[in-house]
């Protein structure tokens, strides 16, 4: 195992929490291993002892933002705020998922999932456009049972671990210049207090080609120069490479001391990916516009990422990313979530990080801790480590009145 990887496991303080099987560290996790891991119950719910019937969903646009409320026959309800793709895939949403849920016992969420892939052959729209659909509803429903049992998002996926998470920041610039992103990142970090970043490198998915020629070469090393060694830094190509340019820029960013690298290839290219990871001793981050539980289950078997990184609204929700948690544990891997879209992304990740066992040492933060108004209590952020909402469910503070002023799309 290399340096980075060593440094990056011990680094990740729950690993020791971990069963002895996962904490050997298999070069090549067995499929049967990965298929018993992904298949153990996520769901911790308290007994309720009468069936949860699921009567209505509502989605209301409110500004920028989109909220979902969920309704049972016998009056609790529940509420998620979407990513930033609600207007563009309602009718999906409408039409393919909220059906599948009307009637059923929300107290069998993890087995509704599952049938809702052949529901009105739904397996036939597979991708980040359905996930995302079933992810607001899952979450909806998770925060209404939550509030019926009294528990914690956490507690329900099995136990809060943690109290406050660590985060990295993360910009998304690429049309800077070396001097202004390093300048950028310097300004976040004294800002915000965090012990980690993230930058952009490559075009986004632009075949080797650069945003500004030659600004990756030359920012990855003047991160590390400006920021020091007591900042850990990551770094993201969005599968801007194909392999020889990709293990040219993991060199560099091995020579930096960075932490992963992350979706150096296309993301579809799984065979590309791995060759790129076994040529480096930096480790490869991925799987953020993955919608495939077998693909993330062959990218464990094979090695072909070290960090895996679900998002929880293209990956269809917490318990889903949670069975990836699950696999990526039985190969001693961590899982550092990708953040994307809007809304309340951050605080998401979060919650997801206070209960999994093999999380990262950092999780992601972008601008918009605004968005904290909408939990009860509010959150904070101090020394680079935001803390983990405390309410029932999601944490989410009473949303009827704002309700009000929003406009009704479902």
């Amino acid at each position: 195992m290399s340096t980075n990887r060593r440094r990056f496991l011990q680094s990740t303080a729950a690993i020791a929490a971990l069963p002895a099987s996962a904490q050997s560290i298999r070069a090549t996790p067995s499929m049967e291993a990965i298929d018993q891991a992904a298949q153990r119950p996520v769901l911790n719910l308290k007994e309720i002892s009468v069936p949860i019937l699921i009567e209505s969903f509502e989605l209301h646009r409110l500004g920028n933002d989109h909220i979902l409320k969920a309704a049972s026959r016998d009056g609790a309800v529940g509420y998620t705020i979407t990513n930033n793709r609600a207007f563009q895939l309602y009718p999906l949403l409408r039409d393919n998922v909220l059906p599948h849920f009307i009637g059923k016992d929300a107290r069998n969420l993890e087995t509704l999932l599952d049938e809702l892939y052949g529901f009105k052959s739904n397996y036939k729209l597979q991708g980040l456009a359905l996930w995302c659909c079933v992810a607001w509803v899952e979450m909806a429903l998770l925060d209404l049972l939550g509030r019926i049992t009294n528990q914690r998002l956490g507690d329900m996926l099995g136990g809060v671990l943690r109290e406050s998470i660590p985060v990295y920041y993360a910009s998304g610039n690429r049309q800077t210049s070396p001097q202004e992103e390093v300048d950028i990142l310097k300004r976040k970090v004294e800002e915000h207090g965090v012990k980690a970043v993230k930058f952009k490198i490559g075009g986004r998915m632009s075949n080797n080609a650069d945003s500004i020629p030659g600004r990756s070469e030359a920012l990855i090393p003047l991160v590390r120069k400006t920021l020091g060694d007591s900042i850990d830094i990551h770094s993201d190509s969005n599968g801007s490479y194909d392999p020889p340019k990709a293990i040219d820029i993991g060199k560099r960013l091995q020579d930096a001391n960075a932490i992963f690298f992350e979706e150096p290839c296309p993301f579809d290219h799984l065979d590309d990916t791995k060759r790129v990871a076994d040529a480096l001793e930096i480790d490869i981050a991925g799987g953020e516009c993955e919608s495939s539980h077998r693909r993330f289950r062959w990218m464990v078997h094979h090695g072909a990422v070290q960090v895996v990184q679900p998002d929880l609204h293209y990956y269809g929700g917490y318990i889903r990313s949670r069975r990836v948690a699950n696999m990526a544990a039985v190969a001693g891997m961590p899982i550092t979530l990708h953040m994307g879209g809007s809304g309340v992304g951050f605080v998401e990740v979060v919650q997801f990080a206070s209960c999994t066992p093999n999380i990262g040492p950092y999780q992601e933060f972008k601008e918009g801790f605004e968005k904290s108004v909408y939990y009860d209590p509010p959150l904070t952020m101090k020394d680079g480590e935001v803390s983990v909402p405390k309410g029932a469910g999601l944490g989410l503070a009473p949303l009827e009145d704002r309700l009000k002023k929003a406009e009704r799309i479902v």
